[in-house]
């Protein structure tokens, strides 16, 4: 090695690292003293520290706002790699001992928060040195982060075709027609699917799961689908049905208290519910990591446990 680099070696701390990369990622000297318990004086020691090491300025002020230089963007991709080695160590480590441990990042779509919960609760006691972190996203945003490689898993159901992806199914998704208590459906022996849909549609925006299971029916069937009005989540949508603007077709595990209480009612309609599978994806490519591997294990053993939880709740 040479003497320059254990020089520098010897002069550079992790906490300096830590430090550096919490100022670099909030770009802000007090919210990294916040987030790691530091005083701004001792998180602006530590950097001064490490630009002395380096011998070069990491960050400057223009105005009031902090920005990273050209040298200090180099540092980072640095640092995150050292970070990087470190967890991956930390996690092979854990499996010489036979533990799972790491970070796990799952991304949901927003029909799919009703469903993670459960699939948590049993993993974590099994594997209580992994950290899970749960976003909630929209069907394009999930695709946009599946093509970007920026998450460990994600789960949604309509996995699209024709992709490097690998999916794993593991549970139904009904979607159901629902009308508000006091509808005059409720009144009529059977309704046809063409006076359901024409009969005030309320459905999500165009691109999530749920309204592209419909288009795709409605193609099929060669029926007309005109919604009178489109709503940002299923909630949106439960809640506008309730309030009686109009009738929808919703995923059943999200209104199944509506459903018990008779505020909603499940229509039975030719060609419903609509069936699809909600699936556990990541990229083909991607070699998965002692947590990843151990999550979808745990899906893969508990599918007719899951299959059988949430026939019991939607009961």
């Amino acid at each position: 090695m040479p003497l320059s680099i254990q020089k520098l070696a010897n002069r550079l701390t992790f906490r300096q690292l830590q430090v550096f990369k919490a100022v670099h990622d909030l770009k802000s000297y007090s919210k990294a003293g916040e987030l790691l318990g530091l005083t701004q004086p001792a998180v602006s020691s530590q950097v001064r520290h490490l630009e002395q090491a380096l011998e070069m300025p990491m960050f400057e002020y223009v105005g009031r706002k902090l920005y990273c230089t050209a040298a200090g963007e180099e540092m980072a991709a640095c640092v995150r790699s050292v970070f990087h080695e470190l967890a991956d160590m930390q996690n092979r480590l854990a499996a010489l001992e036979g533990r799972v441990a790491g970070d796990l990042r799952l991304v949901a779509v927003s029909t799919a928060q009703y469903v993670v919960p459960y699939l948590l609760r049993s993993f974590l006691e099994q594997n209580p040195q992994v950290n899970i972190s749960v976003a909630v996203v929209n069907r394009a945003t999930a695709l946009e982060r599946l093509n970007e490689n920026s998450d460990d898993l994600v789960i949604m159901g309509m996995v699209p075709q024709g992709k490097p992806l690998t999916s794993l199914p593991f549970l139904d998704n009904e979607l159901v027609p629902v009308v508000p208590a006091g509808h005059p459906f409720l009144e009529q022996d059977s309704v046809s699917p063409e006076e359901f849909l024409g009969s005030q549609l309320l459905t999500r925006e165009s691109g999530s799961g749920s309204r592209l299971a419909l288009e795709v029916y409605c193609q099929k069937h060669r029926l007309k689908m005109e919604p009178v009005m489109e709503l940002g989540s299923n909630d949106a949508v439960k809640h506008a049905v309730l309030a009686g603007l109009g009738v929808a077709v919703i995923p059943k595990l999200s209104i199944l208290s509506e459903l018990a209480l008779g505020s909603l009612t499940a229509l039975d309609i030719k060609g419903f519910p609509l069936r699809r599978s909600w699936c556990v994806v990541h990229p083909q490519g991607r070699h998965p990591t002692p947590a990843m591997k151990a999550f979808i294990d745990y899906i893969q053993r508990n599918i007719a446990e899951f299959d059988s939880l949430f026939r019991r709740l939607g009961s």
